[in-house]
């Protein structure tokens, strides 16, 4: 029983691994996978998260500061008696305890301040994060057209292959029969050879894209990586109908790289307004409360001395005779007893203290005034980085716009040449059967019609990704490409 259980499981387990073998990735799996993995896009989702925190800070100095103390201490020797403030040579212990608020009431509106920054700061990291995404799905689907490319340019020498290997078969025959010469056959031969060469290249091609692909998606397992196989058709599109303007001023709105350079800009503002903050005075107020404890025996007055109730001191005298006058008082003992209860104690000691205080800036050795002299040239730093960034931003519209048309003629080009390529094929191919060419001759033609296939595949490609590239400009994701 054992037996057949240990053998369902490795069954399964091989199913599940084949399984795994062969799933084949679509470009929107590959996307996402890399938008969830991606060692670039997880460094920004952190600074995000930092920038959270700095808002929480930014909020937190809006509010006051609670801070509660205790002591414990003992003291031998001449030592204060906290309680009593009197000199006594003893050992004893004391206890203080305290709660203290501060609020600083107005500090130039650097912290208001802080707090805009703090939103800007974390707005700036969104965008941040939003044109990491945009990039990483930019460059997964360059690498996954690069495998298409590579994988259609393959077909291509293959199908080219499987012909020249009829076509080898037959002049073989034509050859035993004695009518073809020898050296069509080395033509022939030699064809094939050369295409079993770019086949290897091809299929090495094929690998190191595949491999680059998976690099790309941090996946480690690069022998069972492979894209989805399907015909992939170029796809219907308007944007080359559209207005060059409109692609622009659609990417001024929506692209980041225009709004990270103006979030910046607005950063650099509010640096120099925090700067100008630190010239007004800094306004703070507190509370305190404090008590003690003192864990000491006290003297406290007793009855009267039995042996000596009553005591005679000289309290002064007559002027005219001169007697000394004397004042009898009570002769009371002193007791020691034990200290007060704790809580009796922190009842009786307990205390309150509150003020403002104020700090005027007056001269702090150019440091405020230099400060706001850097943070003036940091915005107009952000601000020709805004405009060369928008100048920027036109220029890779215009670019990717002729790109885009350029590529979308040479595909169809592409088409007309090969459409020819074949005419001329079959033409030589017919003249060739009947012996009215040589093997050379037709294997030329065989090769140019190989090459313009290539072409087509290469334009078709190139096309895809430069539509995908303008799209991206007018505001569609590569998350939204169909192919």
């Amino acid at each position: 029983m054992k037996i057949k259980i240990s053998i369902i499981c490795f069954t399964l387990l091989g199913i599940f691994a084949a399984q795994a073998q062969e799933k084949k990735w679509t470009l929107r799996e590959c996307v996402e996978y890399a938008l969830e993995n991606n060692i670039t896009i997880k460094q920004s989702v952190l600074n995000l998260e930092a920038s959270e925190i700095d808002k929480s800070d930014a909020i937190g100095n809006f509010l006051p500061s609670l801070n509660a103390q205790a002591g414990n201490n003992w003291r031998s020797g001449l030592a204060t008696n906290p309680i009593t403030n009197i000199n006594s040579n003893q050992t004893f212990r004391s206890s203080n305890y305290g709660v203290n608020i501060g609020i600083t009431l107005f500090d130039g509106l650097r912290n208001l301040r802080q707090l805009q920054r703090a939103k800007l700061n974390k707005l700036l990291n969104q965008y941040n994060l939003g044109k990491s995404k945009d990039d990483i799905s930019l460059f997964v689907a360059n690498s996954y057209l690069q495998v298409l490319l590579n994988k259609e340019s393959l077909k291509v020498i293959e199908k080219q292959h499987e012909i020249t290997l009829e076509q080898l078969q037959r002049t073989k025959d034509l050859v035993d029969a004695g009518v073809l010469p020898q050296g069509d056959l080395l033509e022939i031969e030699a064809t094939s050879a050369d295409e079993l060469t770019r086949i290897v290249q091809a299929e090495n091609a094929v690998l190191i894209a595949r491999v680059s692909l998976a690099q790309t998606l941090l996946i480690k397992d690069y022998e069972s990586f492979d894209i989805a196989e399907q015909e992939y058709l170029v796809p219907t599109t308007e944007i080359l109908n559209k207005p060059i303007e409109d692609i622009r001023s659609t990417a001024r709105n929506s692209r980041y790289e225009v709004q990270i350079a103006e979030q910046n800009k607005l950063l650099a503002e509010k640096d120099l307004q925090i700067a100008k903050g630190a010239y007004y005075p800094t306004l703070n107020g507190s509370f305190n409360y404090g008590t003690s404890e003192l864990g000491t025996n006290r003297f406290v007055p007793g009855g009267l001395d039995p042996g000596n109730p009553f005591t005679d001191t000289e309290i002064g005298f007559v002027q005219n005779s001169g007697d000394v006058v004397i004042g009898r008082q009570p002769n009371f003992l002193i007791d020691e007893i034990g200290p007060q209860s704790f809580i009796k104690q922190l009842y009786l000691n307990d205390g309150i203290s509150y003020g403002l205080s104020l700090s005027v800036p007056i001269f702090n050795g150019f440091a405020t005034k230099n400060q706001v002299k850097r943070s003036k040239i940091n915005v107009k730093r952000a601000d020709f980085q805004l405009e060369q960034a928008a100048l920027d931003l036109d220029s890779n519209v215009y670019q990717a716009y002729l790109d885009a048309k350029g590529s979308a003629e040479a595909y169809e080009a592409a088409q007309v040449a090969e459409k020819a390529q074949e005419r001329a094929y079959a033409y030589a191919k017919d003249r060739y059967d009947v012996g009215l060419t040589n093997a050379f001759d037709f294997s030329q033609s065989k090769f140019r019609l190989e090459n313009a296939q290539s072409n087509v595949v290469q334009a078709k490609f190139d096309y895809i990704f430069k539509i995908k590239v303008l799209e991206l400009f007018f505001g569609i994701k590569i998350a939204d490409i169909k192919l």
